[in-house]
């Protein structure tokens, strides 16, 4: 009986943090953290909006209603959120417009991150006139007020969506730059690095396979927040006239499109600034809570 009673008490209590693997123990408290848990389930109904959503109804974003009764039609059965200037459905355009602008987001974002990993590994693991270069260099870049330089290079290289991947992403590496650069300084005095060191392991092997992989969770986070931060210039650019041009439609020159109907038809202004704000809060919700899951310092 007592053998009992103490495997009943056992079953009943909570796994500690030591059992469960590192990743079991970020996916435990990641679970408990009430702000991320509210930016996935923002992020997986817009998920499912841009590409469940599409296959429920199939409407072309790109056919025009001829005629001027087809212009600003308001919500109903044939087109659940009404029509535009142009008589296009304006459901399938938030579709296929969120669709781009989250391929922007999550691109740049990806491409910026992996840029500024490897500027910081080389930086870091170096050291001495290579981390001086690197490093003002990284600064220089710092200085440079962003959004007016990425309206210019937008126009320079063009107007299109691996243009705007381009503007982006060289401006974007810079503070993950920095901060792989500042956890490799302290990486690289670890003694399994001594250890590949002393049985011959190149630089390139030590950096990728041993430096690298100890930042991930990191850049992860970086990358996660960085998606919000990407939508929202391409938004921005957009809206400028500089990025997605018709008849392709983003989230951002829909906006453009629609901001000298504001006060006839301010609905084509809402649901594509309500897309670009639930997607955006939602990335820095769940990059907040990832964020706060990997560092063991804090009590969740």
């Amino acid at each position: 009986m007592a053998e009992k009673a103490i495997e009943a008490k056992k079953k009943g209590q909570k796994k500690s943090s030591e059992d469960y693997t590192y990743a079991g123990m970020v996916f435990h408290r990641l679970t408990r953290h009430k702000l991320a848990m509210v930016g996935a389930f923002m992020l997986i109904f817009i998920l499912l909006f841009v590409f469940v959503g599409p296959l429920i109804w199939r409407a072309d974003p790109n056919t025009q209603i001829e005629g001027l009764g087809g212009l600003f039609n308001p919500a109903s059965r044939a087109h659940p959120l009404g029509t535009d200037d142009y008589g296009r459905d304006v459901l399938a355009r938030m579709f296929f417009g969120g669709r781009i602008s989250l391929f922007i987001g999550f691109i740049s974002a990806i491409s910026s991150t992996l840029a500024g990993a490897f500027v910081g590994l080389v930086a870091g693991y170096y050291g001495g006139w290579a981390d001086n270069i690197l490093m003002r260099f990284t600064d220089a870049m710092l200085s440079i007020p962003t959004f007016p330089l990425l309206i210019a290079l937008a126009s320079v290289f063009g107007k299109g969506v691996w243009q705007i991947i381009l503007v982006i992403v060289v401006f974007g590496w810079m503070v993950d730059a920095r901060l792989v650069r500042g956890l490799v300084l302290s990486l690289k005095e670890q003694e399994y690095v001594e250890a590949a060191r002393a049985i011959g392991a190149s630089a390139n092997r030590i950096m990728w396979r041993h430096l690298f992989p100890n930042t991930l969770a990191v850049l992860i986070v970086s990358t996660t927040i960085g998606i919000g931060g990407n939508i929202i210039y391409e938004a921005s650019i957009s809206f400028l006239g500089f990025g997605v041009q018709a008849p392709f439609a983003s989230w951002g020159n829909m906006l453009q499109n629609a901001q000298q109907f504001i006060w006839n038809s301010p609905r084509l202004i809402i649901y594509p600034g309500l897309a670009i704000f639930m997607t955006v809060l939602g990335f820095n919700f769940f990059g907040d809570g990832l964020r706060d899951a990997i560092d063991p310092k804090l009590k969740l």
